[in-house]
């Protein structure tokens, strides 16, 4: 059995500095509410076990999904959901060439959750569109390079990096007035040659890429981007490389890892944001 802990964040007023306040269990609370306002955006990456799940909500309703987890995480991921109130998701955005849902699993997350929109790369759009088996089909859409679009009030998604190479995909910053969420998928040098010359400089919160590789990011790139937030998903039963966590400390970066934090949710308003975290332990 998992029992899950809310660690709540003091919401300071004049920084941008977090400090956590309290622990409640969460035995007794059928979901969390994030009250967002007007000009506030939450961003929450789900503490699964197996791949990686980023939930955007919005001050209209609204919710976004940044990939799914893994083909053996669906259960967890509905669970997340439920707690966090989500009911419908307008937009799922896939930002990996390799489709990690099963047929079944795509079919049934867009019909539990009535998907409208699909956005991808075009290397997996082709994939995504001959999985679908539902009458009333989302829309697939192509994000290439470059595309900036407005995905929820007053945020903004814009395309950094798109290649078809192992280990590349699509990688997106999110822009929330004065902060910067920077969603990395793809580790290659040629990733990084291009991200370098894009303006990523001083990222308020970085979600790495969902690997464990030796040199699977330099300590170059992780220099430029300079986090105040980094955020490593579970790589599996692999730990994360250990010279990224050095270069990420080296950069004062505050570091959060899903597999020691359990999902972690920055809600920001127009000039601040808090972090709430909920550890997930395992009973013996």
């Amino acid at each position: 059995m998992r029992t899950l802990l809310l660690i709540m964040a003091i919401f300071i007023q004049s920084t941008l500095m977090v400090e956590a306040s309290k622990t409640t269990t969460l035995n007794n609370i059928e979901n969390i509410d994030l009250n967002i306002k007007d000009h506030e955006v939450a961003v929450t990456f789900l503490g699964l076990s197996e791949g990686d799940s980023t939930l955007i909500q919005g001050s209209n309703g609204e919710n976004i999904l940044v990939n799914a987890g893994g083909k053996k995480t669906d259960a967890e991921l509905e669970g997340w959901l439920y707690l966090y109130d989500v009911k419908e998701i307008s937009k799922l955005i896939l930002t990996k060439n390799e489709l990690e849902l099963s047929e079944k699993q795509m079919n049934r997350l867009i019909t539990k959750y009535s998907i409208k929109e699909i956005i991808t790369t075009l290397e997996l759009s082709t994939q995504i569109t001959n999985k679908l088996r539902l009458p009333n089909k989302p829309a697939v859409v192509t994000w290439g390079e470059g595309t900036k679009k407005t995905i929820l009030p007053e945020l903004t998604a814009v395309v950094e990096f798109v290649g078809n190479e192992p280990n590349e995909g699509m990688d997106l910053t999110l822009d929330f007035f004065n902060h910067r969420i920077f969603l990395m998928t793809s580790f290659t040098p040629h990733a990084e040659e291009t991200l370098m010359k894009k303006n990523l400089e001083n990222i308020n919160v970085f979600k790495i890429p969902n690997c464990a590789m030796d040199d699977s990011l330099s300590e170059k790139l992780i220099q430029y981007l300079n986090p105040q937030i980094s955020i490593l998903f579970a790589p599996g039963e692999e730990e994360h490389d250990p010279d990224i966590l050095v270069d990420l400390h080296e950069t004062w970066s505050e570091i959060y890892t899903t597999k020691k934090h359990g999902t972690v949710t920055i809600k920001f308003t127009d000039s601040n944001y808090e972090v709430i975290t909920i550890p997930v332990e395992e009973d013996n």
